[in-house]
Order: structure tokens, then C-alpha cells, then sequence
């Protein structure tokens, strides 16, 4: 029997109908990559590495897979391809859909299309924040310190606000206390 692999993936999207596209991004990801074990509440995050007055959705997602590294990120970039994702030359811009590989088990990586853990994940809060709900005690395997650690010593002053995703897609800040 193939071994399950512990993957942490990121979803984003700040075009369109955001909370619909990382709706289909987890369908997609059910159907192509394996069984989604958790996942955070939906955060609005002011994009971060370029201007632009239009608030990303992101949500963390912890993912059982038998997929290898490779491919894993080859399922990614199709489901960003169906879901409508033209990538740009090496440079931030607005996306329909954006899907990050965060971790995958304790594994370090580096090639030349793909660096595991995600290198820039420590510096981003939009990606610690939905990160600490649903693995807060993970520990980085290159940096030797947990999310929560992480998320405390993060430089990024962004605004980072969980929200909560209606029946009809709508947004409100999210309530106190509740989920």
C-alpha cells in the first residue's frame, strides 16, 4: 500500500467570486490530490508584494495524499488552469485562484520549480495566521520553530481578518468566539 503523505497547502484568490473559487479549489483538490483532513476559516488579506485595492480570500488546508512532490505540484497548476489562472513572468499580480504547497510531511526540498517547505511562508501572515488555527504546534523543518512561534515573530504588518463565507458567497467580519 503507497504511504499518505501530511501536505499543508495554501488557496487564494482576489478576482472574481473569491469565496466560490476557493470553494471549487477544494472540490478540485478532493477529486485530484486526496482526503481533506482540516481546514481553516476563510481570511481576507490585503495582497502582499504588489498594490492593488482588491482583499485576497486565503484558507489553510491540511491534505492526506499518495502523491509524490512532483505530482502534487502538477495537480495544483492543472486545477489553477481549469479554475482559470493565466500565470504572469515571475511577479506578484491579482489571480482568479492561487494554490501554494506550504508543507509536505517534514520534508525539505529545493528544485528549480518547486522549494519545500514554501520559502517566503515565514514572512507572510496571511499564510501563518490561517496556518496557526489548524496547526499551530507544526514546526517549520528548516527554521526549527512552530507556526504559532512563527506567526508571533512575523515582521508583515498586513491587515489579516478571518471572515465568514455565507450560503451566498456573502462576507462579514467574523464574530468573536464563533465559527
Amino acid at each position: 500500500m503507497e504511504q499518505m503523505h501530511d501536505v499543508y497547502l495554501l488557496t487564494g484568490s482576489n478576482l472574481g467570486d473569491r469565496a466560490r473559487m476557493l470553494s471549487l479549489a477544494l472540490q478540485h483538490i478532493r477529486e485530484k490530490v486526496g482526503r481533506i483532513v482540516r481546514r481553516s476559516s476563510v481570511y481576507q488579506t490585503e495582497p502582499w508584494g504588489f498594490e492593488d485595492h482588491r482583499p485576497f480570500l486565503n484558507q489553510a488546508i491540511r491534505v492526506k495524499t499518495r502523491l509524490s512532490p512532483s505530482e502534487l505540484l502538477s495537480a495544483l497548476l492543472q486545477i489553477e488552469l481549469v479554475l482559470g489562472r493565466i500565470r504572469q513572468a515571475d511577479r506578484y499580480v491579482s489571480r482568479v485562484i492561487d494554490i501554494d504547497i506550504l508543507f509536505y510531511d517534514q520534508l525539505i526540498l529545493s528544485h528549480k520549480h518547486l522549494t519545500i517547505p514554501h520559502p517566503l511562508l515565514h514572512a507572510r501572515r496571511f499564510v501563518l495566521a490561517p496556518m496557526a488555527e489548524i496547526a499551530p504546534d507544526l514546526e517549520h523543518p528548516v527554521l526549527g520553530m512552530s507556526i504559532t512561534e512563527l506567526l508571533l515573530l512575523c515582521p508583515d504588518p498586513l491587515q489579516v481578518e478571518a471572515v465568514q463565507v455565507g450560503a451566498g458567497y456573502g462576507l462579514t467580519p467574523r464574530q468573536r468566539g464563533g465559527r
